[in-house]
């Protein structure tokens, strides 16, 4: 079997927010991260979350906005929370006029994975990862033209698993959509010797 490898690489890691070409500006993003975290976790979005105009699901990844990121010391521990807002589109919708639950995934996918990214760069780890489980519970539909607001927070960040939860819910009313538990790995980027 080959060797896992990405287009994103480094000698670092097999995706590296510090090598990330530069995607929109988080000088409006508030919050207590340092500014530079703000804009490495932005192009870790666009380069590997968005990726280019042929890349899956690419015009739903441009709707995401990041709005606050902030984080907090508990004890030993630090907690990142990342605020993000997506306005339902045509192209998020299923036949039933509704937010696909398959783009529910996506969004969760990749803003579960903020306060990863932003976590690890504060803490020289890589927090990008790839997904290794999502445990989703869908609990309203999403109209389009709804702008669904969502709250990611850093459960835990190991030095290769990590784990995040996240809620969507209907920035106007609160009405929550869809909550999830995301397990994240650092891939092996080298094979595996066999005895």
């Amino acid at each position: 079997m080959p060797a896992f490898s990405s287009r994103l690489a480094t000698a670092r890691a097999w995706v590296d927010p510090e090598s990330l070409p530069t995607y929109l500006d988080a000088a409006d993003i508030a919050g207590n991260v340092p500014h530079h975290i703000k804009q490495l976790t932005l192009n870790t979005l666009g380069a590997y979350g968005v990726g280019d105009r042929d890349c899956f699901a690419h015009t739903v990844g441009r709707r995401i906005r990041i709005t606050d990121m902030n984080f907090e010391k508990k004890g030993e521990k630090t907690e990142v929370v990342v605020v993000a807002e997506a306005q339902a589109c045509k192209e998020m919708l299923n036949g039933a006029g509704t937010v696909h639950g398959g783009c529910l995934c996506y969004l969760i996918d990749n803003c579960a994975s903020f306060p990863l990214v932003a976590l690890g760069l504060m803490q020289g780890l890589n927090g990008v990862g790839v997904s290794q489980a999502m445990n989703v519970f869908f609990h309203a539909p999403a109209a389009i033209d709804t702008c669904m607001r969502i709250t990611s927070t850093s459960v835990t960040l190991g030095g290769r698993i990590m784990t995040s939860r996240c809620e969507i819910s209907e920035k106007q009313s609160g009405r929550l959509i869809a909550s999830a538990l995301l397990s994240k790995m650092q891939p092996a980027t080298k094979p595996a010797t066999r005895l």
